[in-house]
């Protein structure tokens, strides 16, 4: 085994709380299914060491199967006294071990026809969001056209845990291994001692995040050790290592989370390592541990795959198998298409770039039922906010809050809130918003404890995320001289229409004064000449943007929460290219507004934008390829200045900070480095 291993923190907060276990699968029920050594046992502690972690509890599953000729009612007595012994069965078996707790254990009996079982445990399962189903590996999960006709009385037959377990999973499942022979531990509970070691063989998507998740629990239960395994083979190209890895780095940078006190909460190795027969490996680096949590594999339902058996078998110590409703493979492909984009030919790169622009590019007009879309949100229950970010703004502003005001709300209640975010204008900017009855903040004075101020209106919006209440945010700048209704439905109906979309942009005709007289084009010269051709160079699967600069467009309040805001000049474009690494490029709307008519500013200042939007790519670039691109001396520019006969530079010191994701300034995470 090569690769360096290095500490990191992860934490994870689990969302959770049930943890179900199939009496009729541990052969409970007879007195004797927790005897000591048994896998009844193991699992029992296990699923109590879960739900102790979460905060949650354990559900033990016990369906009686009514036998013909007799009445449902009738199983009363018999259920009534199946939860009697279930419970006692539970209680007497965690008596004294760390996850004794009367209520953890809650027996539950459902009563069946004969063949009903698969559905009434499928429909079970479905009905307890968040649900992890533990079973034992040798469990039969295999689906039979036939059951047979004859079985013990109130016990379901053979072969309906397959049909239970069909795809699509009715919830999240584990496979359980107890420990085998040579296993270091000195019995088969020793796993689940305080300190136990647990190691994470993963390679990202749904299930790698769920075994982060399960080591997180039986950390806070009994302080677990993890270590997050990644072994890649020895003979891959560069080109296809780095599209293999990338699922894996993005689930360690979505896990960076730590506790609200700033503590850690969960001490995690990180082993990186090349190797010619991974199955092996992982064996072999297995027997310095407890328990292994490896992702299953496998197409059709509860089966696994043939690697994650393999593992399984070369595994001396616990192992779990894990299996999500989540499909793995597509989050699995769209990571590497996310990394790589590059990699593509470019001719399958245009054709995704041009399937998308077909799909999901709009137009306001789509949207115009207003009645319609409230009728949308309020089937969704859904609430929406309108962010109006201003710095001097005194004589548009007005204009802009009346039109939204009127039409948004008090004619049809689409918007629930507008709100001024005021960059400490010096004209009357906040009052003429205060007289029209629209909330103003100060964005230099919220949030205090994010540390100082930062200038910029990606600073402004970062903050405006935590006084804003909607699911639904819009943005719209205040300098536009034409506000009109849909530049805020425009943005807001793709959103409502389509749950796969979490952000959309506008875009539009933008005129140009030149020598006072307004031309029809000519607008949008940053954009032209700066952003569009390096999206192209660097991130072409964002080419299709028509206008990655626009200052108007909407977010799921979920999305933007988990997104970096750079604080000034750069915020659009680092959006654009976060939201692309994170959510893939279908999550990218984008709308027709028509016409926007805005203040155009001086060229000068958009030389300062393009040198501080050009910076935020090169962070960007720098953090995909792990290469310093910026250094100190790349953070001023050299202005020229023409006076006459004078010629003169200046110098401007141009930096975007980079603000963390909000969601942290509610559970405030540790940085690794």
């Amino acid at each position: 085994m090569n690769g360096a291993a290095t500490e990191e923190y992860l934490v994870r907060s689990g969302s959770r709380h049930t943890v179900v276990l199939l009496a009729d699968r541990m052969g409970c029920g007879a007195g004797d299914c927790f005897t000591e050594g048994s896998e009844g046992l193991f699992l029992l502690r296990l699923a109590a060491l879960l739900a102790s972690g979460w905060g949650g509890r354990v559900l033990m599953l016990k369906v009686l199967v009514v036998s013909e000729g007799e009445s449902v009612s009738t199983y009363s007595t018999r259920a009534q006294s199946l939860r009697k012994s279930l419970e006692n069965e539970t209680l007497v078996a965690l008596a004294g071990t760390k996850e004794h707790a009367s209520g953890l254990v809650t027996p539950v009996v459902r009563v069946a026809l004969h063949g009903g079982v698969a559905q009434e445990v499928r429909e079970f399962l479905e009905t307890e969001p968040g649900a992890l189903l533990l079973l034992p590996m040798d469990a039969d999960t295999r689906q039979r056209k036939r059951e047979p006709r004859t079985m013990e009385e109130g016990q379901p037959s053979n072969g309906w845990l397959g049909r239970a377990l069909k795809k699509p999973l009715p919830c999240d499942m584990a496979l359980v291994q107890m420990p085998k022979e040579g296993y270091k531990g000195d019995s088969p509970t020793a796993p689940f001692e305080t300190g136990m070691r647990i190691l994470l063989p993963v390679r990202g998507g749904p299930q790698a995040e769920l075994a982060v998740v399960l080591s997180q629990a039986m950390t806070e239960a009994i302080r677990a050790q993890v270590a997050v395994l990644h072994l890649v083979h020895g003979d891959m190209p560069e080109r296809e290592r780095a599209s293999e890895e990338a699922p894996f780095n993005e689930l360690l940078e979505g896990l960076r989370v730590g506790r609200s006190d700033g503590e850690p909460t969960t001490n995690v190795r990180h082993i990186y390592a090349t190797s010619q027969n991974p199955t092996a490996s992982i064996g072999r680096v297995a027997e310095e541990y407890d328990l292994v949590v490896i992702g299953a594999g496998g197409d059709e339902g509860a089966e696994m795959g043939g690697f994650s058996k393999m593992v399984a078998r070369a595994s001396t110590p616990a192992l779990l198998a894990l299996k999500t409703r989540v499909p793995v493979g597509p989050a699995i492909r769209a990571a590497r298409k996310r990394a790589r984009p590059h990699a593509l030919r470019p001719e399958e790169l245009s054709l995704i770039v041009d399937k998308w622009f077909a799909e999901n590019t709009f137009h306001a007009n789509e949207f115009s039922d207003l009645r319609r879309l409230v009728e949308i949100k309020e089937q969704r229950g859904l609430t929406i906010s309108v962010g109006l970010p201003a710095l001097n703004e005194e004589e548009t502003i007005g204009a802009v809050i009346a039109v939204l005001k009127e039409s948004l709300m008090e004619r049809v209640p689409l918007v629930d809130e507008i709100v001024v975010i005021d960059s400490n204008s010096t004209d009357r900017t906040r009052e003429i918003a205060t007289a029209l009855g629209v909330p103003v903040y100060i964005h230099q004075e919220i949030l205090p404890e994010a540390g100082p101020a930062l200038s910029g209106k990606g600073e402004a919006l970062w903050k405006s995320l935590h006084v804003l209440k909607g699911d639904i945010i819009a943005w719209v700048d205040t300098d536009v001289t034409n506000m009109h209704p849909q530049f805020v439905y425009g943005l807001i109906g793709p959103l409502l229409r389509e749950p796969r979309l979490g952000y959309v942009k506008g875009y539009y005709h933008r005129p140009i004064k030149s020598e006072g007289k307004l031309e029809e084009e000519g607008g949008g010269r940053v954009t032209e000449l700066t952003v569009r051709p390096l999206l192209n160079l660097f991130f072409p699967l964002l080419s299709g943007v028509v206008q990655p600069l626009a200052g108007e467009y909407a977010g799921r309040r979920e999305v933007l929460e988990q997104l970096p805001f750079f604080s000034g000049y750069g915020v659009e474009t680092g959006l654009l290219v976060d939201l692309l690494e994170r959510y893939g490029l279908y999550s990218i709307g984008q709308v027709n507004l028509e016409k926007r008519v805005h203040r155009n500013r001086p060229l000068a200042d958009l030389s300062l934008t393009a040198f501080a939007i050009v910076q935020v790519i090169l962070t960007r670039l720098q953090d995909r390829a792990r290469i310093t691109l910026l250094e100190e001396v790349n953070r001023s520019m050299k202005l020229i200045h023409f006076d006459h006969d004078h010629l003169s530079l200046e110098v401007k010191q141009v930096q975007d900070v980079e603000r963390p994701p909000m969601v942290n300034m509610r559970n405030p995470r540790i940085k690794i480095g």
